[in-house]
């Protein structure tokens, strides 16, 4: 019987968890191998090279951040203001897909390639704020100002490092969401000191 083959799956994500946590510059098969527990001879059952297995990383980020999303966001259904909601909580809130993000916008950087891959992705996920929000607005121009400061506010805000006198960060954003997704006054989240 034959020894048993590193899955596919498992080379990509540990490529995807090594771009997290370090850059695009640690992702190395030997050092993957190593993380893995195995030689790096499986590696090449799989992939021509290293730009092989960056490509493919690129494939599941995008798949899981925006085909995922969507579908999961039409599976659980609610007003376009929840999918809108659910869309940001799910790419720019969890522990998996935003720490990815963040590295591949670094990564967008210095390659082109990945810079284009990073437009078509950031197009999409947009596009789904425009349409949510164009359910409750009617102004064309105003509709494009919303998503580009809700897209502006899930992103940056993984960047900004000020303070909120009297509020932590979280309902700040909250208040932020409630704002450009036109929630009545009476039904916006609270912040502490306001």
């Amino acid at each position: 019987m034959g020894a048993l083959r590193t899955p596919r799956e498992k080379w990509v994500e540990a490529g995807l968890q090594a771009l997290a946590a370090g850059g695009v510059d640690t992702v190395r098969v030997e050092a993957l191998a190593k993380a893995l527990g195995v030689t790096k001879g499986g590696f090449y059952g799989y992939f021509t090279d290293r730009d092989a297995l960056l490509a493919e990383m690129l494939d599941t980020w995008e798949r899981e951040s925006v085909d995922d999303v969507v579908d999961r966001v039409e599976r659980e259904g609610g007003d376009a203001r929840d999918k809108v909601r659910l869309a940001g909580r799910l790419t720019f809130s969890s522990d998996r897909l935003l720490p990815i993000d963040l590295a591949i916008r670094e990564w967008a950087r210095r390659d082109d390639t990945v810079a284009d891959r990073l437009r078509r992705v950031d197009n999409k996920r947009i596009q789904l704020a425009r349409d949510a929000i164009a359910t409750f607005c009617a102004d064309p121009e105003e509709v494009e100002a919303r998503a580009l400061l809700a897209f502006c506010t899930a992103i940056g805000s993984h960047f900004l490092a000020a303070d909120h006198p009297g509020a932590a960060r979280a309902p700040v954003l909250a208040r932020a969401a409630d704002i450009v997704l036109d929630v009545p006054r009476d039904k916006r989240a609270p912040v502490a000191g306001t």
